[in-house]
């Protein structure tokens, strides 16, 4: 971990006058293109879509007195200095290359809440990693708001960071989740202390390799003040933290499942305990909470626990407040949610586990299984993830278009497991699967949701999926 100091300007950055081209419309691009245009920027937006609701949003923005180019995202404007981009354009648009060639900074949303925070901002405790952010990020601001501070959960959670920048309101303090995407475009940003959950292959189409995946979660650790966090079973979170240049003095505090070294926080007999930040961490250890506080205690939920409180204690917060936060939190819904229990069988939707690695996670969680899984692949493997998991499987259901990659992998690695495949992709399927689950359960079984696959073969999104499973498991019961 590099020590060189690392300083960046609480002054808001001036943009009076200043040519600047917001790339993309959507949730992020007309706010931005507002904020900008606001603040004396000559704002041009250019969108590579036509349709209604582009048209929609190009009318509110000339009406303000903002240039829009529909149909129309490739070429530079003539005399841009800086273009402000959506997360979702990748960086090998045309674009991007044309403004690379002419020296044109590219920031994304992120970058620009951070460039207008005021004197008197906000630190940020940062938030990433391949799964688990989410969670990470409201068990964070339940810790802070335990603690007596004034906090939010923002970012890629869902409430824009310029809204909390620029609004009224004053916090203490924000939880912060930022996607690869947004890392990406965020050259000067610099958190008070951040971790990275762990990593795992994700987003490769848009980064291009996973070596370019993982650089880009690792720039949140840059000119961090206090504390980098990561996850000492994932090496690869470790080794973001040695290349990292931060501030003077801070340091690299892990978490672990296990037993906790000096500078960790870790688990004892049941307990979530602390040697980072407290006095002589050769000898001593704090008590924060009891894993039966975390909701739920699968072991991957324990380990965002664990990030959250390194987080929240680097920035000075009590033991008790630890405890008093996670036994407030409660998860959001379609990740490992208890939905009921039948006939001596429990009903478990992790609908949220859209990739390989955070199926297996929560697989991890139970036994014996009755796993239905299948979606989209999104281009996923899952050799892997079968040959980890059979042990604990019962039997498995598989749904939505790509199942049979994941009906090769189970024949290949749990040729044992007996195997439902139901050749439909309408919404209908889930209460045949759930059907199907039910009968192949056992009396202390799980039937698990965990699809290990995007949902838009049959789904609007995970939500809807896990929707529709809790409809069929309630309907079952009825």
């Amino acid at each position: 971990m590099g020590s060189g100091k690392v300083t960046s300007s609480s002054e808001p950055f001036d943009f009076q006058g200043m040519r600047v081209t917001v790339a993309g419309l959507g949730v992020s691009g007309v706010p931005a293109a507002k904020v900008l245009h606001a603040r004396g920027a000559i704002v041009t937006v250019v969108n590579d879509g036509d349709d209604a609701r582009a048209r929609e949003q190009a009318a509110e923005l000339e009406a303000l007195g903002i240039t829009v180019r529909l149909g129309d995202g490739a070429s530079l404007p003539e005399g841009t200095e800086l273009i402000v981009t959506t997360p979702g354009w990748k960086p090998d648009k045309p674009l991007f290359l044309a403004a690379e060639q002419a020296g044109v900074p590219v920031w994304g949303d992120v970058e620009l809440a951070w460039r207008l925070r005021g004197p008197d901002a906000a630190p940020w405790l940062a938030v990433t990693g391949t799964n688990g952010k989410t969670t990470t990020v409201r068990m964070l601001a339940s810790i802070l708001t335990a603690a007596g501070l004034r906090t939010a959960a923002v970012g890629n959670i869902g409430v824009s960071l310029l809204d909390v920048v620029l609004g009224e309101e004053k916090y203490d303090v924000l939880a912060v989740e930022l996607s690869s995407y947004q890392l990406h475009w965020s050259p000067s940003l610099r958190a008070d202390s951040a971790a990275v959950l762990n990593l795992a292959p994700d987003h490769l189409d848009w980064h291009g390799s996973m070596e370019a995946y993982a650089r880009d979660k690792g720039r949140i650790y840059e000119g961090n003040r206090v504390a980098c966090v990561y996850n000492v079973e994932d090496k690869a979170t470790e080794d973001l933290v040695r290349e990292a240049e931060v501030e003077e003095g801070c340091r690299a505090v892990g978490f672990t499942l296990g037993a906790p070294a000096p500078s960790q926080l870790g688990v004892v007999e049941g307990l979530l305990v602390d040697r980072a930040f407290v006095e002589n961490r050769q000898k001593n250890a704090q008590e924060l909470a009891e894993v039966a506080d975390v909701n739920p205690p699968a072991p991957h939920n324990i380990a965002n626990a664990l990030a959250a409180a390194a987080l929240a204690r680097a920035f000075g917060v009590p033991a008790s407040a630890v405890r008093d936060g996670l036994r407030a939190f409660r998860p959001d819904a379609h990740r490992i949610e208890h939905v009921a229990d039948l006939d001596g069988v429990a009903y478990v939707d992790d609908s949220k586990a859209t990739n390989t690695h955070a199926a297996e996670a929560s697989l991890a969680a139970y036994e014996p299984i009755v796993w239905i899984a299948g979606g989209l692949a999104k281009g996923a493997t899952f050799d892997e993830l079968v040959a980890r998991s059979a042990k604990r499987l019962r039997a498995a259901v598989l749904i939505g278009a790509d199942r049979a990659l994941i009906r090769d992998a189970l024949a290949r690695h749990a040729p044992e497991v007996p195997v439902v495949d139901l050749d439909r992709t309408d919404t209908g399927a889930m209460l045949q699967a759930v059907t199907e689950a039910k009968r192949l359960a056992r009396p202390g079984d799980t039937v698990l949701l965990a699809p290990a696959c995007a949902s838009m073969d049959m789904f609007t999104n995970y939500n809807q999926r896990g929707d529709a499973f809790a409809a069929a498991v309630r309907e079952l019961g009825a």
